[in-house]
């Protein structure tokens, strides 16, 4: 075993066995999904997005970070490709269904071929699937939440998510994609102000069937039964919140770090409640 897959599955907590098999990846998907977080703190606190792969390694692992799309299925696909896996990075496009062509490459998405088939792989969806799911058309249930695969055409597939998530849909092609070719499609989504990562602190990490998701200073919890949101009250609070439910590591946001993204998220709270106020 490599040094660099060592450290990875300390990383996601991972102890058990490692092959390159259906049991494996089921695992290796979840420990991700359950341990690095998806979060865009960074974008916040105005850091650049570095998509190579020794920058995503040192955030992701060494530091014990988490990031957003590009960022958190770069890093798995490393992991699932360092197991023995033979994994396909894809161009996919978060909400095409309902505006169009220009969502291609807003996302990116793994398949991985095993045996004779075919899985979707994905970590970069705050309240995506926990394990991935079988390239098969139709709904794939995981615990209470349903979500659909369907075919477009002979190289196109849309994801559906579960009532209720925070997408409606994604569709992905099957040409083989790297990371590099994304790189200025993140430049533009980590620093345009027009940008929802820009425009809003986010983070999300399921957590026993449910998810939950921040969004600047609400805290919710999406699943199958959603719960009332919670608006955190103080930095205290907050600072708690990204290090106990999300897992940050506080040092790593810099010194004045946790003030920066609480004054911020206030702001943005101030923004929602205006566009909340003008629109009823």
């Amino acid at each position: 075993m490599s040094t660099e897959l060592a450290q990875m599955l300390h990383r996601i907590g991972h102890h058990g066995r490692v092959a390159a098999d259906v049991e494996t990846l089921f695992a290796l998907h979840q420990a991700w999904r359950h341990t690095v977080p998806y979060e865009n703190l960074d974008i916040q606190l105005g850091r650049p997005i570095a998509l190579d792969a020794e920058a995503i390694f040192d955030k992701l692992v060494r530091r014990r970070r988490g990031g957003y799309c590009y960022e958190q299925n770069a890093g798995l696909a490393t992991l699932l490709r360092l197991t023995g896996f033979q994994v396909t990075m894809v161009e996919a496009a978060v909400l095409r269904a309902t505006r169009g062509e220009a969502m291609w490459g807003n996302h990116n998405a793994l398949l991985v071929d095993l045996d004779g088939r075919r899985w979707l792989a994905d970590a970069g969806i705050g309240d995506g699937f926990v394990q991935p799911l079988p390239m098969r058309e139709g709904p794939h249930a995981q615990g209470r939440l349903t979500y659909r695969l369907e075919q477009l055409d002979p190289d196109t597939w849309r994801f559906h998510h579960h009532p209720g998530g925070t997408i409606a849909s994604y569709d992905f092609r099957l040409r083989p994609r790297d990371i590099a070719d994304f790189a200025a499609r993140s430049r533009d989504m980590s620093t345009s102000p027009t940008s929802a990562y820009v425009t809003t602190l986010m983070a999300a990490r399921p957590i026993a069937g449910e998810t939950l998701i921040l969004l600047s200073r609400t805290l919710r919890r999406l699943g199958a039964d959603t719960s009332s949101p919670r608006t955190i009250t103080d930095v205290d609070d907050f600072a708690r919140t990204l290090s106990t439910h999300f897992l940050v590591p506080l040092d790593d946001l810099g010194p004045d770090g946790v003030a920066r993204l609480w004054q911020q998220t206030g702001t943005q709270d101030d923004l929602w409640r205006a566009r909340v106020r003008n629109t009823s």
